[in-house]
C-alpha cells in the first residue's frame, strides 16, 4: 500500500520582490489551511510531508538559511505557522518545478509514495509546472485549492483549470485530507 505525499512549495519566502504585495495577499488565506493540513499529514502516519524551495539564487543555502531568511523578510507571519520540523523532508530546487533538479522523484520512490497532495505557491508557476512533471511521470496529484497562493487571480484559476483538465488532477480542500 502506498503513501501520499504532501508537497509544500515554496512557502519560505522574504516577499521582498516585484510581484510580493500580490503574492502575500494570497499567501495569507492559505496559511492557515495548509498549516493544520502539514500539522494532520505528519501526525496521520499516512502522509509524508516534503518541503521544497526555491534556493533563490544562493546555492550554498541551507534549509535553516532559507527558513530564516524568510522569518526576516516582511512577512514572517505567514512562514512562522508553517517552520518545518527537523524531521521533515526540505528540497531546495532551482527551477519552477519541484522535480527539477531535485531528488524528488527518487525520494517518492524510496517511501513508496503513490500519489502527491500539491500546495505552496505560486499556482500559475511553480505549483503547475510540479503538476505537470508529476503527471508525466505517472504520479496521481490531487491540488489543495485552499493551499494554493497566486499572484494573479485570473491565472491562477486558469493553472488550476489545466491542472484539473490536461493533468487529471483532483482538486480537493485541505479540510478533506487527512481527516
Amino acid at each position: 500500500m502506498g503513501t501520499t505525499a504532501l508537497l509544500v512549495i515554496d512557502m519560505f519566502n522574504p516577499y521582498r520582490h516585484e510581484d510580493a504585495e500580490r503574492l502575500q495577499h494570497s499567501a495569507a488565506g492559505i496559511v492557515g489551511p495548509l498549516a493544520g493540513l502539514v500539522r494532520r499529514a505528519a501526525a496521520s502516519g499516512e502522509g509524508l510531508v516534503v518541503y521544497v524551495n526555491d534556493n533563490l539564487g544562493d546555492f550554498s543555502a541551507t534549509r535553516d538559511d532559507l527558513v530564516e531568511r524568510a522569518l526576516a523578510g516582511a512577512r514572517p507571519d505567514l512562514i512562522e505557522p508553517l517552520v518545518p520540523a527537523p524531521d521533515c523532508a526540505f528540497l531546495t530546487k532551482i527551477r519552477h518545478s519541484a522535480f527539477y533538479g531535485t531528488p524528488l522523484e527518487y525520494l517518492l520512490s524510496h517511501r513508496d509514495v503513490d500519489s502527491v497532495l500539491l500546495t505552496g505557491q505560486v499556482t500559475e508557476q511553480c505549483v503547475l509546472y510540479t503538476a505537470l512533471d508529476a503527471y508525466i511521470r505517472h504520479i496521481p496529484l490531487a491540488v489543495v485549492t485552499d493551499a494554493v497562493a497566486h499572484i494573479d487571480p485570473e491565472l491562477g484559476a486558469a493553472a488550476v483549470r489545466m491542472m484539473r483538465r490536461n493533468m487529471r488532477a483532483d482538486l480537493v480542500t485541505a479540510g478533506e485530507c487527512f481527516a
